[in-house]
């Protein structure tokens, strides 16, 4: 047998009652060249059943005994696959147009330089599909991205719905497969290495069904608010790595910017009440020592963070506070012009309380409009 254009990897536990829509969204697509594996995680219901009673010779069923847990079983399934590309789907989820595939495929073949693809789609609640979801949306037309542009989209946040990925399996065997330590980000991590290489072609109908229920991964982890900042923190540093050790310097600053502003979103967290989790300044120091061997990198990132710190808490009315982040912010970069702007506005007392609220009004009026 030659080998098919696309391998589906469709990953299965406890998920039998809904894997027939996954399967026959994808037996009905219009580009009829694929293969489906389903990835039966040694799951304890009828999944077994369920897989054997399609009839379809492009559908095999495979069982891990034992359960291999979710990432690792996304590994096996991308090793097994034999197609040009991949297109890893989770059992609850499923291809919402029959030329969805088609389309995918029509566009990573006339442009090589396209890594992988994604669209938009359309969250699924108790079996009725509810509205676009904006998270995942690109924009109102088809377009090819080029990478690096992507992914300082990416670093801001993910907007891949990972349902919806057409991948190609080089991009897998060249840059990464998924990071056994990221359960809930690794495939946000993978769309950002990927695109440190490839362009990204994205497709604006929403053409993926995307199940919104109490199994889905995110759900599972919405308790887990440490380990949650743990990965959003190590999703920019890793790809600042990546694109560190790839030579792409612009990239691997921007991810450096990017850590710094998670750093400082995390720690006001507990001064404006804005997350149930929070970052101390002993899990900050320890999380640089962790994450880069760099001290210049580490300063850089400390003088932002405290710089963002003496802003916070000079809008509470604490200038102590905002005096003491201020000085600590100078001992670690003491030529941020920014720094010195505002230490002067702080040290003038109410007359630079009033500048500066001048100054944040004329920003706010000279801001362009968001797209």
């Amino acid at each position: 047998m030659s080998d098919p254009l696309v391998s589906f990897v469709v990953p299965c536990f406890k998920l039998a009652h809904l894997l027939p829509e996954c399967v026959n969204s994808i037996l009905s697509q219009t580009c009829r060249d694929f293969e489906i594996l389903i990835l039966d995680d040694c799951s304890p219901d009828n999944t077994a059943e369920v897989a054997r009673s399609f009839k379809d010779p492009r559908v095999t069923h495979i069982r891990n005994d034992p359960n291999l847990g979710s990432l690792r079983n996304y590994n096996k399934g991308i090793g097994l696959a034999r197609g040009k590309y991949v297109w890893l789907i989770s059992a609850d989820d499923y291809l919402r147009r029959p030329y969805v595939l088609q389309r995918s495929v029509e566009l990573l073949e006339s442009h090589p330089r396209v890594g992988y693809t994604f669209c938009s789609g359309v969250g699924v609640r108790n079996g009725r599909e509810t509205e676009t979801l904006a998270y995942a949306t690109y924009g109102d037309r088809d377009q090819v991205v080029h990478g690096h542009a992507f992914v300082e989209k990416l670093l801001d946040h993910n907007i891949v719905l990972a349902a919806s990925g057409l991948a190609r399996r080089e991009c897998y065997e060249k840059i990464s497969l998924f990071p056994l330590d990221m359960p809930w980000a690794g495939d946000w991590y993978l769309w950002s290495v990927f695109a440190l290489f490839w362009d990204v072609g994205y497709l604006a109908e929403p053409m993926i069904c995307y199940r919104e229920h109490e199994l889905s991964m995110t759900t599972q982890l919405q308790q887990f608010v440490e380990s949650r900042l743990e990965e959003d923190l190590a999703v920019r540093w890793r790809v600042g790595h990546k694109a560190e050790a790839a030579g792409f310097r612009r990239m691997a600053r921007a991810c450096l910017e990017a850590v710094a502003k998670d750093y400082a979103r995390f720690a006001k967290c507990k001064l404006f009440d804005w997350a149930p989790s929070h970052m101390t300044l002993e899990k900050f120091e320890e999380s640089l020592q962790r994450n880069t061997t760099q001290e210049a990198d580490r300063a850089w990132i400390r003088a932002w963070v405290f710089m963002d710190l003496g802003d916070a808490y000079g809008s509470l009315g604490d200038s102590n506070l905002a005096r003491e982040f201020y000085r600590r912010s100078h001992e670690n970069n003491p030529w941020m012009a920014k720094l010195a702007a505002k230490r002067l506005l702080l040290a003038l007392g109410r007359p630079g309380d009033s500048l500066r609220r001048m100054l944040r009004s004329a920003r706010g009026t000279n801001a362009a409009p968001r797209r």
